[in-house]
């Protein structure tokens, strides 16, 4: 079974990326999650999303939108106008 985004919906699986400060030192999970936004991926985007398609990474709001469990996995189900920067 597999989900399928509707309308201005995207289905994306969160990416966890390490993120290095300016002078290169690794910051810890806590200064990371203070960050606003985080990247993902998208897994579906419904049929009036127009930017971008299954496979792009993105960066979104870290507060829009939800979770929804599909056989053990976690993924982030937002709309087109949480997401910031296409990649």
């Amino acid at each position: 079974m597999s989900m399928k985004a509707i309308n201005k919906f995207i289905i994306i699986e969160p990416i966890t990326e390490e993120v290095v400060s300016s002078m290169g030192l690794v910051m810890s999970a806590a200064d990371a999650d203070e960050l606003r936004y985080r990247r993902g991926k998208v897994i579906s985007a419904g049929h009036m999303v127009e930017s971008m398609s299954a496979g792009d990474e993105i960066y979104y709001d870290k507060k829009a939108g939800h979770e929804a469990r599909l056989n053990g996995s976690v993924y982030t189900v937002i709309l087109e106008r949480d997401v910031v920067v296409c990649l």
